[in-house]
């Protein structure tokens, strides 16, 4: 009888325990195992650092590791949200890079990154689709003195359908990274494959630069201490970078690329800090943009749909005639932008101005809710 209760609580424990069917993170590099990732999205970490007195994992907010007598540290954290994520071990104290994990240019520094698989949804994923390609373009400023980088998406069939000519979107990242952001984290070239391929977009060159552009001897501009809620700031926006895109960048591309040459066929949009570049770019170049895109714009808290940009929104009934699409999006966990996406669309309203509203549904300030943007703002694209 004793026999037999054993038997039925060892089989009872086992029942009770949660299936490992954890995954390593499709972020890791090469050949590591951890971080991994449970169909629950919880995520457990791990890290051989038998010296170490306390480990954490930063990810939103500290999580405290475990130590084992082998001196590895490990904790699995609750389910997490869908996307991608920057986050880093903190190794007494000190923040340090997971060496499990490939590194992301975010914040001004290379971070570790995670990405969290969103159930159900591929238009971000790679798929059994035509793909375009993603190039590097260097090209000389006249406006900085000096060589630049630009990342330039051809769409499937650039190379082999050589009398078609292609619209542009000019696609700007946001403060603390650079032109790799839309490449890499953002997924900008698969999300167009895909569009393109389902024909929910037109096929389009997509130019993904650096908004830091700085004439010789000029101060680079930087973030304005804090003001105003908590969790707000001010981004000083550099004329520089319109003058290099007017100038320079949309010459040379108009030469090396088969591009449609004008305004009808030129979008600019960005996320954050890349979205008060791409207004100013835009709206203060209508005569060579007709296409505009704000993702998480703090810019839009600002707005004053008389005397913003020169007023050139006062009127509706012109501006409408000019603008093809003027989009403006945020997510619905970042409050402080959804708050002046909000703003914006209320100021637009009073002046007749036409735009679309996306708000990404319970995504924060971060990778998801930009590419849930991007990929809503390039179906509207080119359409007339």
């Amino acid at each position: 009888m004793i026999r037999i209760w054993t038997v039925l609580l060892v089989c009872a424990l086992g029942l009770a325990q949660p299936a490992d069917d954890s995954k390593p993170a499709g972020s890791n590099v090469p050949g590591a195992e951890y971080p991994r990732i449970y169909s629950d999205l919880r995520v457990t970490f791990r890290l051989k650092a038998p010296e170490a007195r306390k480990v954490q994992v930063r990810l939103g907010k500290d999580y405290d590791m475990t130590r084992s007598d082998d001196g590895t540290w490990s904790v699995t954290l609750p389910p997490q949200v869908a996307g991608f994520h920057y986050y880093s071990l903190v190794v007494d104290g000190v923040a340090v890079n997971d060496p499990g994990s490939e590194t992301f240019y975010g914040s001004s520094r290379q971070s570790s990154g995670i990405e969290i698989p969103e159930q159900g949804v591929d238009f971000y994923e790679v798929k059994n689709v035509p793909h375009g390609e993603m190039r590097q373009f260097r090209y000389y400023s006249s406006v900085t003195g000096s060589w630049r980088r630009a990342f330039v998406y051809t769409p499937p069939g650039y190379d082999s359908h050589v009398k078609a000519r292609y619209p542009i979107l000019l696609l700007q990242h946001g403060g603390g990274e650079d032109e790799r952001g839309w490449v890499v984290q953002g997924r900008t070239d698969i999300i167009l494959d895909n569009l393109i391929a389902e024909k929910k977009a037109v096929p389009m060159i997509v130019v993904i630069d650096n908004s830091y552009a700085f004439k010789p001897g000029e101060t680079p501009p930087s973030l304005r201490p804090p003001a105003g809620p908590p969790g707000s700031f001010r981004i000083v926006v550099s004329p520089t970078f319109g003058d290099v895109v007017v100038k320079d960048l949309l010459p040379a591309l108009d030469k090396h690329y088969r591009t449609l040459a004008d305004r009808d066929h030129r979008a600019v949009a960005g996320l954050s800090m890349g979205a008060a570049y791409a207004m100013q770019v835009g709206l203060g170049h209508l005569d060579t943009f007709s296409h505009f895109g704000s993702f998480s714009g703090t810019v839009m808290r600002d707005l004053d749909a008389r005397t913003s940009y020169g007023g050139v929104l006062n009127d509706g009934e012109p501006f409408n005639r000019k603008c093809h699409l003027l989009f403006i999006a945020a997510g619905t966990a970042e409050q402080s932008r959804l708050d002046a996406a909000r703003h914006a669309r209320a100021e637009l309203d009073k002046v007749g101005v036409k735009y679309v509203a996306y708000d990404s549904p319970g995504t924060d300030h971060e990778w998801l809710t930009w590419r849930r943007s991007l990929y809503e703002f390039a179906q509207r694209l080119f359409r007339k």
